[in-house]
C-alpha cells in the first residue's frame, strides 16, 4: 500500500499585513514536524505542496528540522480556498460583519463558521470566484494525483491547508457524498479542529484511498498547539 501524509501548514500570520507567511511559531511547529518524522525514519519519496507562501515556508522549515531532504513539487490543487473572500462575501450580504482584518481571533472564528456555512450551502454561488462544488472537485483531483504518485509502497507528503485536508477526510468518510448538506457538515467539523502541522494519514490500495488517522500532532505540546 502507498501512504499519503496530509500536513496542514504551520501557523500563518493572523492580523499581519501578509497573512500568507508563517509566524515565528509556525516555523517552529514545522521544524519540529520535520525532526519528528526524521527520528522515526519517515522520508517521503516526494513532497507535494500548494503554491501558497505558507505551504512553501512549511516545507523549508520541515527540511531544516530533518536529516533527510525529499524533493518537492507544486500542485495548486492543494491550495486553500479564499477564506477572506468567503468571509467578505458574508459581510457584503448585509450580515453587518466587518472585514476579516478587523476581527480578533475569536470573532474571526465565529464569522468564519457563519461564512463557510453560507458558502457550502451553494445558494449564493455568484458571490464567490470559486464555488464550494468547484473547490471539492479541485481537491478530489489533487487527491487522485497524490495517490497515483504514492503508488504501491510509496510515501508522499502533502503540505496543504485545513480546508483541502478536511475535504479529503469528508470524502473518504462519506464517499458517495449524496447529501451535500451532510458532506458540508462533515467538512466543517474536520476543518475547525485541524491543528497546524498535524498529520493525517491516508492509505492507498487497490480498492482506493482510505482514511487511517486524522490530525496527529505528537510533535507539539503546550502553546505550540494552534488551530489558526
Amino acid at each position: 500500500m502507498g501512504v499519503l501524509l496530509l500536513v496542514r501548514h504551520g501557523q500563518a500570520s493572523f492580523g499581519a499585513e501578509d497573512y500568507d507567511v508563517l509566524s515565528d511559531l509556525g516555523w517552529e511547529q514545522s521544524r519540529r514536524l520535520g525532526r519528528w518524522l526524521s527520528e522515526r525514519g519517515v522520508r517521503p519519496d516526494v513532497i507535494l505542496r500548494g503554491d501558497m507562501k505558507r505551504h512553501r515556508d512549511t516545507v523549508e522549515a520541515m527540511k531544516a528540522g530533518s536529516a533527510g531532504v525529499s524533493r518537492s513539487e507544486v500542485d495548486q490543487g492543494w491550495n486553500e480556498f479564499d477564506h477572506l473572500g468567503v468571509v467578505g462575501a458574508l459581510s457584503r450580504s448585509g450580515a453587518g460583519l466587518p472585514t476579516g482584518r478587523d476581527l480578533d481571533r475569536r470573532e474571526f472564528q465565529q464569522a468564519f463558521e457563519l461564512a463557510t456555512q453560507r458558502w457550502t450551502g451553494g445558494e449564493n454561488d455568484a458571490d464567490y470566484p470559486e464555488t464550494y462544488a468547484a473547490f471539492r472537485s479541485r481537491v478530489a483531483a489533487a487527491l487522485e494525483r497524490a495517490s497515483a504518485a504514492a503508488g504501491p509502497g510509496g510515501t508522499v507528503a502533502v503540505i496543504s491547508s485545513g480546508g483541502p485536508i478536511a475535504a479529503v477526510c469528508a470524502a473518504l468518510v462519506d464517499p458517495t457524498g449524496e447529501d451535500p448538506a451532510t458532506f458540508a457538515r462533515l467538512w466543517g467539523r474536520f476543518n475547525t479542529v485541524c491543528v497546524n502541522t498535524a498529520v493525517t494519514r491516508v492509505v492507498v490500495g487497490s480498492t482506493g484511498s482510505r482514511l487511517l488517522t486524522f490530525n496527529e500532532h505528537p510533535h507539539l505540546d503546550g502553546d505550540l498547539i494552534t488551530y489558526r
